[in-house]
């Protein structure tokens, strides 16, 4: 299972099977990112395609067509979509449209279009699964930032529109794979139950699209965010996870508008392991084996660069143009790269982020409640510290500490307030307790180490194996590893249906609504490099970074009287003057 090489397949098929000759694309905003997310805009041009048109931008209606064109159209179906494309074939710009939906289309639909192509220049309808985002070959998005609506302090249910948004995604997602798996869920979720009784019904209703040959049996585990609510808040140490905390990743951009003497060109940055080698070989590498990497790219280049300051014949001009695209090529890479390094370098440094991370990972992965205070307290004290990361390591701490009998929450948040940290912020911490408080959580998050575990640990640091900065692993690694070893309980993960649980899955779809990260999908790529006879995909309503996860928490709760909270006690200074 390949979610990038499945996306790529179906565009190739979309752009070369209709008749040779130019072609447009239109799209809407949705396919557009889907399209964006595997291929440059140059990589799709290379398949005769001579213009591309958003059917859903307002300058498009205005836009005067070519009739010798051929039109391929890929949109989501969705009634705006249907209304839209009716309005485009009763009066075609384009000679012949191939149509291409990103899902299943409803029969009713299909015939409203052709009810309105009068003058017959639809030659084809298909359905190409790719209603997502495809990150990394094992990672998918929804791209869908906020799905959470609170009733109140107790319960937390599904946004309709996200809900329907994410059946959808995932019913592509399974055919695009072509796997007809297993369904399990979260017991405790009610949010995951919906899901997988909803996304059943569909694969059910839809029998002979998921009539595929199994040689192995799969299994879709549908995950809730509020089980790891720590993963999230950390700070991150490998490449693509790093450049999210610090400068987010959309769909594969990175803006560097606000970095101080940044030219105009570098102002917004693609990431693409696709269209980027380095940023391929090094999308998993640490902090300190980026700054090795880059330096090699650089003397690479050097060294071609050299070897082109002196063109004396016109030979020497010959191979010069023809490895001109490479070799500028690789100067965008090096520039690029430089400055996303540099930046992340300068924030690191400037906002002391080892210090913070340090403690950040003994929190999330030690218990020790005077030694944590402590930390927390001396950070808080240290004004070179962002007053966002001084509030989430009060975060992480009331999360860990929440049932403590010695809980100082109250103390810490009245330091915070006296530092000048936002009321938001502030707010933020009794968001995340409501949120994912030990209330909301049904595995041991902050499972206590034996001595066994942490003299192993001790030693591959000894070894170098391990630093402080990697002590913490999310909760999903331990998860799949109790599922590839046959250890994951069906009381905590029941099956929908009537389905065997002895039945072992190679292939394993996880999905985590609210939201996975980049260390999630590290974990996923390390254990599929461990356990080879397996295959796992891990997506999420969103990939999110710290900002992302807290904004997502604030938005579910915007409604919610927040004075009748269950944290009270705790966190009696806090007052919310607003629903």
């Amino acid at each position: 299972m390949n979610v990038i090489s499945a996306v790529k397949a179906y565009i190739v098929k979309m752009t070369e099977e209709s008749e040779p000759g130019m072609k447009v694309l239109l799209m809407d905003k949705e396919t557009t990112s889907i399209v964006s997310m595997v291929y440059g805009q140059s990589e799709i041009q290379q398949k005769e395609v001579f213009l591309l048109e958003r059917i859903d931008s307002p300058n498009y209606s205005n836009s005067t067509g070519l009739r010798y064109l051929k039109c391929l159209v890929f949109l989501r179906p969705t009634q705006q979509n249907i209304e839209l494309l009716c309005t485009e074939l009763r009066n075609p710009k384009y000679g012949a449209y191939y149509i291409y939906f990103s899902n299943i289309v409803a029969k009713a639909d299909i015939k409203i279009l052709a009810e309105n192509d009068e003058q017959e220049v639809v030659k084809e309808v298909q359905e190409l699964y790719m209603d997502y985002l495809a990150v990394n070959p094992h990672l998918f998005s929804m791209g869908i930032p906020m799905c959470l609506n609170a009733i109140n302090t107790t319960e937390i249910t599904w946004n309709h529109a996200a809900l329907q948004r994410t059946i959808q995604g995932l019913v592509s997602v399974l055919l695009s794979v072509k796997k007809s798996p297993i369904i399990r869920y979260q017991a405790n979720s009610k949010l995951a139950k919906d899901l997988g009784n909803r996304v059943d019904e569909t694969m059910n209703k839809e029998s002979s699209l998921f009539a595929f040959d199994q040689s192995g049996h799969s299994l879709l585990l549908i995950l809730d965010r509020r089980d790891d609510p720590i993963t999230p808040l950390l700070n991150q140490w490998t490449y693509q996870a790093m450049v999210h905390e610090l400068l987010t990743i959309n769909n594969n951009r990175v803006s560097l508008s606000g970095t101080p003497g940044v030219s105009k060109e570098l102002s917004e940055v693609v990431l693409s392991a696709e269209q980027d080698d380095f940023y391929k070989d090094n999308i998993v590498k640490n902090y300190g084996e980026i700054g090795q990497n880059i330096k090699e790219l650089m003397d690479k280049f050097q060294a071609k660069a050299k070897s082109h300051q002196k063109i004396e014949s016109i030979a020497d001009m010959k191979n010069f143009v023809e490895s001109y695209p490479q070799f500028k090529k690789l100067s965008g890479n090096v520039t690029k790269h430089v400055t996303v390094v540099g930046e992340l370098s300068t924030r690191v440094n400037k906002y002391h982020l080892l210090e913070v991370s340090e403690v950040e990972q003994e929190i999330s992965s030690q218990n020790d409640h005077s030694g944590h205070l402590s930390s927390i307290k001396k950070l808080i004290h240290n004004d070179k510290i962002r007053h966002t990361d001084a509030a989430k390591l009060v975060m992480l701490y009331a999360l860990r500490y929440q049932n403590h009998s010695n809980n100082e929450i109250p103390g810490l948040i009245d330091l915070l307030e006296k530092r000048g940290v936002s009321d938001k912020l502030i707010k933020d911490i009794i968001y995340l307790l409501e949120y994912a408080g030990s209330h909301a959580r049904q595995s041991n998050l902050f499972n206590v180490e034996n001595a066994v575990k942490i003299t192993k640990r001790f030693f591959k640091g000894l070894s170098g194996v391990d630093n402080v900065f990697t002590q913490h692993k999310p909760l999903l690694h331990d998860t799949l590893e109790d599922l590839i070893k046959g250890r994951l309980r069906d009381n905590l993960y029941p099956i929908v249906g009537n389905h065997s649980s002895g039945i072992r899955a190679l292939d394993i779809i996880i999905f985590i609504i609210g939201g996975a990260t980049y260390e999630e999908s590290l974990a996923v790529h390390n254990l599929n490099s461990s356990y080879p006879s397996f295959n796992i995909v891990l997506g999420g309503t969103n990939i999110h970074n710290s900002s992302s996860f807290l904004d997502e928490i604030e938005n579910a709760f915007r409604n919610v009287d927040m004075t009748k909270r269950r944290h009270t006690r705790h966190i009696r200074n806090v007052k919310f003057d607003f629903k």
